[in-house]
């Protein structure tokens, strides 16, 4: 049995400013740099080691996993755990989002559909999972492609999610067998008890 923990990257200003960022990037505020710290303490406060590391090439992203591994274990970026394309819809409100799921809204705005997203982000975890030296893996990617993961898993998980929004750094634990992801736990941070 192997474990990935999949973590959304912290908090940028497009996530303040309620924006959708998709392909776009923003850099981490101070609150984001701060949310990856605590993901980096509860990891070592649990004795978790990860032997592999990934990220989206998303800048927000590189930078979250960097702090959390404290630049201590050399990563892999790959395209495909970008977030989900909204087409000409990057960088406008996220209030004019169609309600979750989202289906082909985006594709005739030259974005990308759920379960393109969906694949794209469960073919590239199992392809990482698949490899013959990975035991305990960290992989940062987006709030939408990490929800659509979850949807994607669903069916054969023990948890089952209960659609609460997943926070900046939340962190998602699986364990993988065989093809098959189980959600065992998701950590959302109370960053206000952390004073964040």
């Amino acid at each position: 049995m192997k474990t990935l923990y999949l973590v959304r990257h912290g908090e940028t200003w497009l996530n303040v400013e309620h924006k959708n960022q998709g392909s776009w990037d923003a850099p981490l505020t101070e609150k984001g740099i701060k949310q990856a710290e605590a993901a980096r303490d509860y990891f070592k406060k649990e004795g978790i080691i990860f032997d592999h590391a990934y990220s989206s090439t998303s800048e927000r992203a590189c930078d979250t996993l960097e702090i959390i591994t404290e630049n201590r274990i050399p990563y892999t970026r790959r395209k495909d755990l970008k977030e989900l394309n909204f087409g000409s819809f990057e960088g406008k409100d996220s209030f004019l989002n169609p309600p979750v799921p989202f289906g082909d809204a985006f594709v005739r705005y030259g974005g990308e559909s759920d379960s393109d997203l969906q694949k794209r982000m469960l073919k590239a975890l199992n392809e990482i999972m698949e490899k013959e030296d990975h035991e305990n893996v960290l992989v940062v990617s987006h709030g939408v492609s990490c929800a659509f993961v979850i949807r994607g898993t669903q069916a054969t998980s023990e948890l089952k999610h209960d659609g609460r929004r997943l926070g900046n750094c939340a962190i998602m634990k699986f364990l993988y067998f065989e093809g098959t992801f189980d959600l065992v736990e998701v950590i959302n941070h109370n960053f206000k008890d952390l004073g964040i």
